[in-house]
């Protein structure tokens, strides 16, 4: 929130929202400004939809994004948080079983791109990416310059095929001009104890 606070932030765009966890607790943490959610999953919607609909500054989509308008097939995970549009890895079925996938969806899809320009509240945007391994393409499908910030889900090694990893992911966006302000340690394998995920935060420069 300090962050957000120096920034100027007054739009979160909550890419992956699940049934609205992220959003519920910025409000919880003090954040007024406007906030714009997407989810895919049909199941996680219609919780997220139920949680957005006593917030005049909360907007909820039925979609996804990625590097195309149109459609695609997210594979929905038993614990629908790991549902994901790439294949999931072994390390991540190892260290969480509950998660392995069981069944498809077809679901729409926009850009970054479409989203920013379709969502023109506020001026000093903030972008949160939750997509299971997927947060890179949605990077490259919108201009990065429209925003003041990013989150995003990091894996130190992949958890799904195609998925970059945190190194990768900090030189990327380095290049671009976004440097990490924070690193929050995320999910860990619980045999081992090994982390496997970090929330990365990072604001332009």
């Amino acid at each position: 929130m300090r962050l957000l606070a120096d920034h100027g932030v007054d739009v979160v765009f909550d890419i992956g929202a699940n049934i609205g966890q992220y959003a519920l607790q910025m409000r919880d943490l003090g954040f007024t400004g406007w906030i714009v959610s997407y989810e895919p999953l049909s199941s996680a919607f219609s919780h997220l939809s139920q949680a957005a609909s006593h917030d005049a500054k909360w907007r909820v989509v039925h979609a996804a994004l990625g590097p195309t308008a149109g459609t695609a097939t997210l594979n929905v995970a038993g614990n629908s948080q790991s549902s994901s549009l790439l294949p999931m890895l072994d390390v991540h079925l190892r260290a969480a079983p509950e998660s392995a996938y069981v069944g498809t969806e077809t679901i729409t899809v926009e850009t970054l791109e479409a989203a920013l320009a379709k969502h023109a509240v506020g001026t000093k945007r903030f972008l949160k990416i939750d997509a299971q391994g997927y947060e890179r393409v949605i990077l490259e499908s919108g201009r990065l310059d429209q925003l003041v910030g990013i989150q995003l889900e990091m894996s130190l090694v992949p958890l799904y095929e195609g998925e970059s990893t945190m190194t990768d992911t900090i030189a990327w966006l380095d290049a671009r001009g976004f440097v990490p302000m924070s690193l929050e340690p995320g999910y860990c394998d619980p045999k081992t104890g090994r982390l496997l995920q970090v929330d990365g935060i990072f604001f332009r420069t």
